[in-house]
């Protein structure tokens, strides 16, 4: 009777054991996976290039030379940042350029403002982000770090704030929402209805700067 009670005393002992080692593990890789990794997402390597991609507000159309927007936020930051801007791109063409304009060029960082053409040419949301969506994918791919710059896709209301704020949620990226915001609308700090002057530009590496800081401290 007494080596009956002992051998259940010692199973259960196991198994109690058991269960608590298996919690154990699953806390372990759960907290690996979801905390450990994601934080590593967006913290650059020490070596590379911090590239500046998109449409033209990253190319620089209506700046003088040598004050488009990665040039003023170069000088602001006092970071060496790469233009890899090109007038009228969408998330779809710049996502076709990547690999040539951005992953070959060893990025540690690639600050990605795009979606004012999409809006503007009509493209649905849905391609825009899936679009975004990869272009994060492949740059992380590379363990760069993405910071993610955010437009305005619409007059009255705003159908991209919610998608911006989603996709950089769920990619665990930095996110900086309408870089435009107190830019347009001002006569004094644009040149035309869609691009900013020298001063526009400037307020806008302004607001890239903290983020910009964050990312590389």
């Amino acid at each position: 009777m007494l080596a009956i009670f002992t051998i259940k005393f010692m199973t259960s002992k196991f198994l109690y054991f058991a269960i608590g080692a298996g919690a154990l593990v699953l806390f372990l890789v759960f907290w690996f996976v979801f905390f450990e990794n994601n934080t590593d997402l967006n913290r650059p390597p020490a070596e590379g290039n911090i590239i500046f991609f998109g449409d033209s507000l990253v190319e620089g159309v209506g700046a003088t030379i040598g004050n488009d927007l990665p040039s003023q936020a170069s000088r602001q930051s006092g970071y060496e940042i790469l233009n890899g801007g090109w007038t009228g791109d969408t998330a779809a063409s710049a996502l076709q350029r990547l690999e040539r304009d951005v992953l070959e060029k060893n990025p540690k960082l690639v600050i990605v403002l795009l979606g004012g053409n999409d809006f503007l040419t009509e493209v649905p949301p849905d391609e825009t982000f899936l679009n975004l969506g990869e272009i994060i994918d492949k740059i992380q791919a590379r363990q760069a770090a993405v910071l993610l710059v955010g437009v305005r896709g619409g007059v009255l209301d705003d159908p991209y704030k919610q998608r911006f704020e989603e996709l950089a949620k769920t990619k665990n990226v930095s996110y900086i929402p309408n870089i435009l915001d107190g830019v347009i609308g001002h006569p004094d700090l644009m040149t035309d209805p869609v691009h900013p002057n020298d001063a526009g530009y400037g307020k806008m590496a302004e607001r890239i700067l903290p983020a910009l800081r964050d990312i590389l401290r």
